[in-house]
Formats: C-alpha cells, sequence, structure tokens
C-alpha cells in the first residue's frame, strides 16, 4: 500500500510539472470522481453478493427440507398402518393424520415443481445462449449453469483493449447476442461483474485493479441499457478486482482466464421464499 501512495505522489508531482495546472486540475477531478464512483460501485457489489449468497443457502437448503418433509410423510402413513390394524379406536386420529399427510404432500409437490421448473428455465436459457453464440471461439465466452444461476464468462481480449475499460468494437456483436436472449427473460436479475489478475495498474484515470474491474463491469451494463435495451432495474454492475481468481496467477495465460467480466443471471426466488415461509406455517 506504501509503495501505491508513493508511486501516486511521484506521479502527480511528474503530472503536475508536465501538463498546465488547468489541464492537471481537470485530471484531478475526473479521478476525485472515479473513486467515488468506485466506492459506490463496492458497496453494490458487496450488497449483491450478500444477495446472492442467501439465495444460493436457501436454494441449497431446499432439498434438505423436501427430503426431510418426505420422511415425515413416510412415518405418519407408519402410524395410520399401525392405527388401522390394532383396532377402529383410533378413527378420529386417523383422520387427522390423514390431513397431516394431504397437507404435506401438497407442499413437497408445490415445493418440487418451483425447483423444476426454475432448474428447467436456467437449462434452456443456458442452451440457448450456447447456440446464439456458438461461432464465437471458446476461451472468449464460457455458460454454465451452477448453484439455481446461469454464469456467463467473458474474456477481457474480447471486451476491451489492455488496461482499458472502454469495449472494443468486436465486444458488440457478442454483447448483441447474449442481450437478445436475456430480454426473454425479463424476470430475470442481471449482475454484471468485472475481474483482474494480480498485476498492479496506475494511470491518470485508473487507480489499480478494484477501480479497473469496476470501470469495465459499467461499461458492459452501460451498453446493455444503453443500446440493447436491458431494463436498468434489472442490473447490477461491480467488480471483484483480483480476489476471485478462476486460477492461480503464476502463468500468462492463467493470468488471462482470471481478466473477465461475468455476466450472472438469476432468476428470482420469490415464489421459493413464499412456499418456505407457508410451510412454517
Amino acid at each position: 500500500m506504501k509503495k501505491v501512495q508513493i508511486a501516486v505522489i511521484a506521479f502527480t508531482v511528474l503530472l503536475s510539472s508536465c501538463v498546465t495546472q488547468k489541464k492537471y486540475k481537470g485530471l484531478q477531478s475526473e479521478y476525485d470522481k472515479l473513486k467515488t464512483s468506485e466506492s459506490a460501485l463496492n458497496s453494490s457489489v458487496q450488497d449483491l453478493t450478500l444477495k446472492l449468497a442467501n439465495c444460493r443457502t436457501e436454494s441449497s437448503g431446499l432439498n434438505d427440507k423436501i427430503k426431510m418433509l418426505q420422511e415425515n410423510v413416510a412415518l405418519l402413513q407408519k402410524l395410520i398402518d399401525d392405527c388401522q390394524k390394532q383396532n377402529n379406536q383410533g378413527g378420529v386420529n386417523i383422520s387427522k393424520l390423514v390431513d397431516e399427510i394431504n397437507v404435506a404432500n401438497k407442499y413437497i409437490k408445490e415445493l418440487v415443481a418451483t425447483n423444476q421448473r426454475n432448474d428447467s428455465l436456467n437449462m434452456v436459457l443456458s442452451n440457448n445462449l450456447k447456440r446464439s453464440l456458438s461461432d464465437v471461439a471458446s476461451d472468449d465466452v464460457q455458460i454454465k449453469v451452477q448453484k439455481g444461476v446461469v454464469f456467463i464468462s467473458l474474456s477481457d481480449k474480447m471486451l476491451y483493449n489492455s488496461g482499458k475499460y472502454t469495449l472494443s468494437p468486436a465486444a458488440a456483436g457478442t454483447l448483441d447476442k447474449i442481450a437478445k436472449i436475456l430480454n426473454d427473460y425479463k424476470d430475470y436479475d442481471v449482475l454484471v461483474q468485472g475481474n483482474t489478475d494480480n498485476v498492479p495498474i496506475a494511470t491518470a484515470t485508473i487507480a489499480d485493479n478494484w477501480d479497473l474491474s469496476c470501470l469495465r463491469a459499467t461499461s458492459v451494463a452501460r451498453y446493455l441499457q444503453n443500446n440493447l435495451n436491458i431494463n436498468p432495474s434489472r442490473i447490477t454492475a461491480g467488480g471483484r478486482s483480483e480476489y476471485q481468481p478462476k486460477v492461480s496467477n503464476d502463468t500468462p495465460a492463467n493470468r488471462s482466464i482470471n481478466r473477465r467480466t461475468e455476466i450472472i443471471v438469476m432468476p428470482k426466488l420469490d415464489e421459493f421464499m413464499k412456499l418456505l415461509e407457508a410451510g412454517k406455517k
């Protein structure tokens, strides 16, 4: 951190001696705005990451709850069988147990149906994206379904020039195809997440890898909104800097893999939440 601060101070002194005072103040103002934007974006990413983690936890616990309910149904059925073998005095209890079984079965069917519907929609979405992007090199775009969401991983060399955050002309075709599919799934949220390698960067407009990852994410988000008509209320953009690598940063090839922008498509879990709340009553 001290090295970065010293580098920034040295750069500021050098810059102030090489450019006019007016231009220097303009660059300083732009830098301050970018730092403010970075702070807001990081806060937004933290909030959404927490939300995503909570959703994943709810989703992963769903199957365990279904299994538990199925075991309860089996136990209730056994109790009914035992009562029927003994005598007819348990008629009232049997009737109550039957009602409980019917309620439990209905609840299980609703949970399973909702889970299967979301899994099916995710697979269809993933397959549609793969077909639409079949002409794009596999090392430039990767699509997978994991933990109830669809991940679209885009290489930085396809989207930007080295060390830049402005989209290159080559990025438009790929993003156009992705947006066409996303517009068919209007109830899905879209998280645009920038990632870098661990090579430090510092320029007049980019403070560090945090800055670069956030700026790259917002450039994609703006393009989706302004050029491809994705509803901005569905979009969240933020950066993870170098701190969520796919592989070790020990080779140029691996660093290239880690420099990526991910578009994460997340189905709304409102139905699951309603069903889970209903099951607690």
